[in-house]
């Protein structure tokens, strides 16, 4: 058998969010206060339509979670500490199973990852 011509598909695929790619993202800090993380939250709650996304979940501390509930950012006058993206490069989709990661990995991850 022998490759003639190769044709390159463009393949964009997601990084699976994972509870684990969720929290590196963030730092393991509440997007609300800057505390030691431990949950997961819906910026747009999900009783009110939002999605389960990068662009709308967030790692939280408990006790935010539980004053924020299912209100929304607006009536509570809280604001996020920083813009909701998702992650970006194959690093992500290895890092996306891991609990915690490696100091040596930091330099090549960029500022969100630590």
């Amino acid at each position: 058998i022998r490759l003639r011509s190769y044709v390159r598909v463009p393949y964009h695929a997601r990084v699976p969010m994972t509870r684990a790619a969720l929290m590196h993202r963030d730092g393991n800090r509440c997007a609300y206060c800057g505390a030691k993380a431990e949950t997961i939250d819906h910026v747009v709650p999900r009783s009110r339509g939002g999605e389960h996304s990068w662009e709308n979940c967030v790692a939280c501390c408990a006790p935010c979670n539980h004053k924020k509930a299912d209100k929304m950012l607006a009536e509570l006058g809280w604001t996020l500490r920083a813009v909701l993206t998702p992650p970006k490069g194959r690093h992500w989709r290895l890092l996306a199973t891991l609990p915690e990661l490696h100091p040596t990995w930091l330099p090549y991850l960029g500022e969100g990852a630590a």
